[in-house]
């Protein structure tokens, strides 16, 4: 099958033109109105046994020959001045596919090659500032606030210098709490998606509150009607505390509840947990907004949840009004990176850290440079860890040739 592109000022000479060189029997397999005219592709020996399936909307039909006449009637020499929008129809060949796939390729392996290219001359231009960036990239950041901190740094010719230079930036980055639930008290819900631990932080809060100011002062409200046995397992904590336990099912009835409990010095509320794409979202978090009460709302960040999720969480929760925030599961986190990355992003309050299940000795107030030096830690020991891996796959390959 031969293809080719033909310009003419007007569709009426473009098909003469195909009809001239390729004969009557050419297919028309798209056309589009250009600057100065009309673009035709047209093809030689189509065969539509073999492409119909394919394409059997984009190839056009032959080329009619009274469109090559000088003699055409009138009425088809009037209907051919008109003008033609402006359209690409495109067609399913193999060949023309296999060329598109094959600019993508070659287009990905060129960007992959100045990135390169781009990356060498900064090391060679500022070593320090690529250095800087490939210890925050291997700690987790993300590269554009990689590139915001490290332009924060001031110049130095020491890269360790200047990596505890970026290591406070990111610590002055990360807004903390001091501890305000437990010292101020008052109505505290907690809200995130499924399987964060919100119901084992809220065990937590109230335990530790318990064993500093008496559990008479605090009280447990849960508004999770949608999973089984969510009342259940926040009750279960309330009598292993010795604090009370309540469902609100509605914003009526949390209303009612919230009135009956002035008397407690902290209220917490376990909320449902659920995708932050889920519809009843807006139901739950309209359920949190009170006109008499004023409820304090945090949200659940799980570390070991990747940040393209920690940052559509942090977005869509953001509806309900958000003091701050509570990171869980340190302990099952391999890197601070993430939940670090959205925090600082989102300019969100951490409160409280969580790294365990025990309760209430996994958990602990926020401080940022505590969060700051656990985070390199973690990629240190993760660099050690790679190191160690690939010592063993190499000492494995190097018995192996040995016994060759």
């Amino acid at each position: 099958m031969r293809i080719k592109r033909y310009f003419a000022p007007d569709m009426r000479q473009a098909i003469r033109k195909v009809r001239e060189e390729q004969g009557p029997d050419a297919v028309i397999l798209s056309n589009r109105r250009v600057n100065g005219g009309i673009e035709i592709i047209a093809a030689l020996d189509y065969d539509e046994t073999l492409f119909g399936e394919l394409a059997p909307a984009a190839a056009q039909p032959k080329v009619p020959e009274a469109e090559s006449r000088d003699s055409a009637a009138p009425e088809a020499a009037s209907a051919s001045s008109e003008p033609v929008p402006a359209r690409v129809e495109w067609t399913q060949d193999p060949t023309l596919v296999a060329m598109q796939q094959e600019i993508r390729t070659l287009r990905g392996l060129l960007e992959n090659q100045l990135s390169h290219l781009a990356w060498a001359d900064l090391a060679r231009r500022n070593p320090v500032h690529a250095g800087l960036l490939q210890r925050l990239t291997a700690m987790g950041i993300g590269s554009e606030l990689a590139q915001e901190i490290a332009n924060e740094v001031a110049d130095t010719a020491d890269l360790d210098h200047a990596w505890r230079m970026a290591l406070g930036v990111m610590a002055h980055r990360i807004r903390v709490t001091d501890d305000d639930i437990l010292s101020r008290g008052g109505i505290v819900s907690v809200v995130g998606p499924t399987g964060v631990g919100k119901t084992t932080m809220v065990a937590k809060l109230a335990a530790r509150y318990a064993l500093r100011n008496g559990k008479r002062h605090v009280a447990l409200i849960s508004t999770d009607h949608f999973r089984i046995g969510a009342y259940e397992q926040l009750h279960t904590y309330g009598q292993l505390l010795g604090v009370p336990v309540y469902s609100a099912a509605t914003r009526d009835e949390l209303q009612a509840t919230l009135a009956d409990l002035t008397d407690k010095h902290l209220v917490l509320i376990d909320t449902a947990g659920m995708s932050q794409r889920d519809m009843r979202l807006s139901e739950q978090l309209a359920t949190l907004a009170s006109d008499r009460q004023t409820i304090r709302t945090y949200l659940v960040l799980s570390a070991n949840i990747q940040l393209a999720t920690l940052n559509d969480v942090a977005r869509n929760f953001r509806r309900v009004g958000l003091h701050g925030c509570l990171i869980s599961k340190l302990d099952e986190a391999a890197s601070l990176g993430d939940v670090l990355c959205a925090v600082m992003r989102h300019d969100l309050p951490v409160a409280y850290v969580g790294d365990g299940q025990r309760v209430p000795e996994d958990l602990h107030p926020a401080r940022s440079h505590a969060l700051v030096s656990r985070a390199v830690a973690m990629m240190q020991q993760g660099g050690r860890a790679g190191a160690a891996h690939h010592s063993a796959n190499d000492d494995h390959r190097n018995v192996a040739h040995a016994h060759v």
